[in-house]
């Protein structure tokens, strides 16, 4: 099966709706993702199917699950996931990411101009020295660390009423039972990643 094909049979599995043109995107952004991980070591995945389950679908399968977002930091973005599928998926929606390592902010950016990427944001720097204009009312993360160094190194970056979004894998509760005070669960969705026989949550954390 084509990398096009495993994409589109994926997308339409996790019942959303992107028009050829967006899926075209997604495939060029994979591809970019697959050449300078030659160079970069961007991720330790190297096949293209794999890419297309472990990356891009799933980024993917959190996307109706932030249908309500209109502007969120992606925290330790590495290649640029889950924030820039979102990005070109959601140009309604701003993405800022924010890398502390130097050659991934180099593919960042990029993937942003190559892709013309006109709501996405590449911040190099750690996150702790991360001082925007506007504070964020989403704060996301993949794989970036657990739950409590996730809410206390991005507490200044979250707006009143905002939440933060955290992509894991098994639920995490000792990471939850770890929050520092003040912090709480306000949801937990499990997520079906098609080609990923491995358990997904997307949890939501809110201050109390």
């Amino acid at each position: 099966m084509s990398t096009a094909k495993r994409l589109a049979a994926g997308i339409d599995k996790l019942g959303l709706n992107l028009n050829e043109d967006t899926q075209q995107q997604l495939l060029a952004y994979g591809a970019l993702l697959m050449k300078w991980n030659k160079v970069y070591n961007l991720t330790a995945i190297r096949d293209e199917a794999a890419m297309i389950d472990l990356h891009l679908l799933d980024s993917l399968s959190i996307l109706a699950h932030l249908a309500h977002v209109t502007r969120v930091a992606d925290i330790g973005s590495g290649g640029g996931l889950p924030g820039i599928p979102l990005a070109i998926c959601r140009p309604d929606c701003e993405v800022a990411l924010v890398e502390t390592v130097g050659k991934k902010t180099s593919f960042l950016l990029q993937a942003k101009a190559q892709l013309g990427l006109a709501n996405l944001s590449v911040h190099n720097l750690r996150v702790e020295n991360f001082k925007p204009a506007e504070l964020y009312p989403a704060i996301s993360s993949r794989a970036f660390a657990s739950l409590y160094d996730f809410v206390s190194l991005t507490d200044h970056l979250l707006a009143p009423g905002g939440e933060w979004i955290a992509m894991k894998g098994q639920y995490p509760q000792d990471e939850l039972d770890a929050l520092p005070p003040g912090i709480q669960l306000r949801e937990s969705r499990r997520l079906q990643v098609p080609g990923v026989d491995a358990e997904r949550h997307l949890l939501f954390l809110t201050r109390t």
